[in-house]
């Protein structure tokens, strides 16, 4: 039975259509399709990463190494900040001498001051207290310097 240009095999079921394709054209279709195949894995492909890849590839215009200035100007911030923390560890050594000192300062004079009557006091006791008031001012100062930079 002929339908148009199409043949219809009598023989299999829902009339499927007879394959008179020259053996030819056939390799060269399932070729194509095969190429065709093999270009869509490539392309789907390229968007994955390989599983065996443990380090994430690093995008060098999202991290750019930064230039000779750049670097410069980092070692200078690098070496203040060094030298920043030299001089306040320093500077706190200085104050806990001091206040060590003004501890020591204030007993003796606290003792000096037990020894004498309440209405007189000696000259060398109002030096030392001179004394401790200008050492406990310097010691405020460095404290406010350190504070104050932190």
């Amino acid at each position: 039975m002929h339908i148009g240009k199409r043949q219809v095999c009598q023989s299999e079921p829902n009339g499927a259509e007879a394959s008179r394709t020259p053996p030819m054209r056939r390799q060269g279709r399932i070729l194509v399709c095969l190429a065709v195949m093999a270009a869509l894995a490539s392309t789907v492909g390229l968007g994955q990463q390989p599983r065996e890849s443990k380090t994430p590839e690093i995008d060098s215009q999202s991290n750019p190494l930064p230039d000779a200035n750049q670097q410069m100007l980092m070692r200078q911030q690098q070496a203040r900040k060094q030298s920043f923390e030299a001089v306040n560890a320093e500077r706190k050594k200085i104050i806990a001498d001091e206040s060590t000192m003004l501890l020591k300062l204030a007993t003796d004079l606290k003792t000096e001051v037990d020894k004498t009557d309440k209405d007189t006091l000696s000259l060398s006791v109002i030096r030392k207290a001179e004394v401790i008031e200008k050492l406990a001012r310097d010691v405020k100062e460095k404290m406010k310097l350190t504070a104050g930079t932190n």
